[in-house]
């Protein structure tokens, strides 16, 4: 069996910090950069976000659905600019949120988890929403391999509200269930667990229980969609290990020039400091 996803984080976020690096071709941001909104234009911006930030961060984000929207040639190039993050030495966190139930889900699996797939990924995101046990074809897939899955619990976007929050039988809301789900599979795991869930880092402080989980939890809204480091630490709190504030577009705004994109998330990374330690 490969080493185990957690390990593997746990070990890179020790030498690189916490920051995850967001690859979101937006047209918006390829038309910044001064290239054509087709596969060429796609090759071109990946790759120069690939080899500038991969090298800097412990975990790199591509997002799969502005790939798919070129088709064939966008996934080629998501494939390559995968492959190139993770020569680098960055793990790559597939942003997919793929779930589905028995064969298809088994198919989602193993278009990104198994060794050797086109679109080999250390860890994809994952949707819960027909049930946390129909992502079992994942989850022995990801323990198996020594792969991970974030699970998405409680997203930032302000539509998730009213379905996350609300309360389920037995008296947690869908979000504090879903990582609890997760948290089961993490007992006893060290040093952190491969099963991990998406909490936007805009939410209100204490709206969830995180202190059980023992895994990756991926924040996304740091930067620009508003929150800022001391946000992240009054959201998560000192000692939750695993926290890993994305951030793309407030880092890609800086490309085309590698130096200046390359100073960015620097800048973006430095700033976070060890979150874990809540300094």
């Amino acid at each position: 069996m490969s080493e185990r996803f957690g390990a593997r984080l746990a070990r890179a976020v020790a030498e690189k910090g916490p920051l995850c690096a967001g690859i979101d071709p937006h047209p918006g941001l390829l038309q910044a950069w001064g290239l054509p909104a087709d596969a060429s234009g796609l090759e071109k911006f990946a790759l120069t976000a690939a080899e500038t930030i991969a090298p800097e961060v412990a975990v790199i984000k591509p997002q799969s659905a502005f790939f798919e929207a070129y088709g064939p040639p966008g996934v080629a190039v998501l494939a390559k600019t995968m492959k190139v993050c993770r020569e680098a030495g960055a793990l790559v966190l597939l942003d997919v949120k793929r779930g589905d139930i028995g064969s298809t889900m088994a198919a989602y699996t193993a278009a990104f988890l198994p060794a050797g797939a086109e679109l080999e990924a250390d860890a994809i995101t994952v949707s819960p929403y027909l049930g946390f046990g129909s992502l079992a074809p994942a989850i022995d897939v990801a323990q198996a391999q020594g792969k991970g899955l974030i699970v998405l619990a409680r997203t930032s976007n302000p539509e998730a509200q009213g379905l996350q929050n609300a309360l389920l039988p037995n008296g947690k809301t869908v979000a504090q269930d879903i990582v609890d789900t997760a948290a089961a599979y993490n007992t006893g795991v060290g040093p952190l667990g491969d099963i991990g869930v998406v909490v936007g880092a805009t939410i209100a402080p204490g709206e969830l229980d995180l202190s059980k989980l023992n895994g990756p939890i991926l924040a996304p809204g740091f930067g620009a969609q508003g929150a800022t480091v001391a946000d992240l630490r009054g959201l998560f709190g000192p000692g939750l290990p695993g926290v890993l504030p994305a951030s793309s577009r407030d880092v890609l705004k800086h490309g085309p020039d590698p130096e200046a994109l390359r100073a960015a998330v620097r800048r973006t990374r430095d700033s976070l400091g060890p979150l874990e330690k809540g300094q």
